[in-house]
């Protein structure tokens, strides 16, 4: 098969042909609490196809967001943030898939494609209405618990817009959790808003998170704990070495494995002391998630991209609701960077908000240790 070199713009035109069958934002999301009460949510954020250039926000309280065109081509809503935010947005998109505001409520957005259904789109609500990309902004711009986000959300509705990169609305869910351990998931469900509590914290892709919590009852066998050795005809048969408690434990890359692997590795983490400590657990955990560029998207015969990319997962965070703080790495760099939302005064900030890309010149941070002669 001859194969043609596609440009960027071309290539990310195939891609959202496939992508609306196939599973290719393959996040996965873990919660995990210090000893000292941090409340730490982690997630990674995975797309094999092309670079989602993804970059720093830093938006003002009182900035004025706008939902844009709804499918009928009549505006959307229209807010004030009441809280300044810190996040990530992607493709270029004016406001984070995921982050965490000045009150510590954290938010992120999941893919979740064949299962999400939106709201019907009412064009006489055009004003009170916003896409489905827009629900984590929405949320951290207005809210400063899941309690809250819960009653707002019933006051606001979500429809599928069609993204101009993609030429198809994503479809999200999202976790949603507070500085106070709350927690939930949201999702649009036969067009209606639907919230699970989020006891565990944990969060990947389809099927539906109630399915997934199901599924882990298939799971019971699992252990931290070895199994002890036993006697069959006099013969003893003892484990070969660590982990015999797992055995069993799913290892592949689809959403249902990784979310019993997520509750697995989370439930079983060391414990921390809180802050940067429950951090670094979180992303020693998340490495476990890491996915190969192919092993996203399966074989890309006829789909070449200009971008070079390292890994389908692009980007990893975490937020401290306690100590305000956003960490993230990306494929380009692994070293841990932060923004300190305490030092931040939101409210000073005017209308504009700030925005870097995540890795700077992209060139990862080596340091050579080489002994000199």
């Amino acid at each position: 098969m001859n194969i043609i070199p596609l440009t960027k713009s071309l290539a990310r035109t195939v891609v959202a042909l496939i992508a609306t069958t196939s599973v290719a934002w393959a996040c996965t999301g873990i919660m995990l609490t210090g000893s000292d009460g941090s409340i730490i949510r982690a997630r990674t954020a995975e797309w094999g196809p092309f670079d989602l250039e993804t970059k720093i926000n830093i938006i003002p309280r009182g900035y004025s967001y706008s939902a844009g065109e709804m499918p009928d081509g009549k505006l959307g809503a229209t807010w004030t943030g009441k809280y300044g935010m810190v996040g990530i947005s992607m493709l270029d998109h004016g406001a984070p898939a995921d982050g965490i505001n000045e009150a510590g409520l954290t938010a992120g957005l999941f893919y979740l494609p064949g299962f999400t259904e939106y709201q019907a789109y009412v064009p006489e609500l055009a004003d009170n209405t916003i896409p489905g990309d827009l629900l984590a902004s929405y949320v951290l711009s207005n809210f400063e618990t899941v309690e809250e986000a819960k009653d707002g959300l019933e006051n606001i509705r979500v429809v599928g817009v069609v993204d101009e990169t993609l030429g198809f609305p994503f479809p999200f869910h999202m976790l949603v959790a507070d500085r106070s351990g709350g927690r939930i998931v949201i999702e649009y469900i036969d067009g209606e808003l639907t919230v699970f509590d989020a006891p565990l914290g944990v969060i990947t892709n389809s099927p539906n998170y109630d399915w997934h919590m199901t599924n882990l009852n298939n799971y019971v066998n699992l252990t931290a704990i070895g199994v002890p050795q036993v006697e069959a005809s006099g013969v003893t048969f003892a484990p070969l070495g660590a982990g015999s408690g797992m055995i069993g434990l799913p290892g592949d890359f689809t959403p249902p494995s990784r979310f019993v692997r997520a509750v697995a590795f989370s439930q079983t983490a060391r414990e921390t002391q809180g802050g940067y400590d429950t951090v670094r657990e979180a992303f020693r955990i998340l490495d476990n998630f890491n996915i190969p560029a192919d092993a996203a998207e399966g074989a890309q015969d006829d789909v070449q991209s200009e971008d070079l990319l390292y890994s389908a997962t692009q980007v990893t965070t975490a937020s401290d609701s306690q100590n305000l703080t956003y960490y993230y790495h990306t494929m380009y760099d692994r070293t841990v960077h932060k923004v300190d939302l305490s030092k931040i005064e939101f409210g000073a900030m005017g209308d504009e908000m700030v925005v870097f890309p995540t890795s700077g010149d992209r060139e990862p941070t080596i340091v050579d240790m080489t002994p000199s002669n």
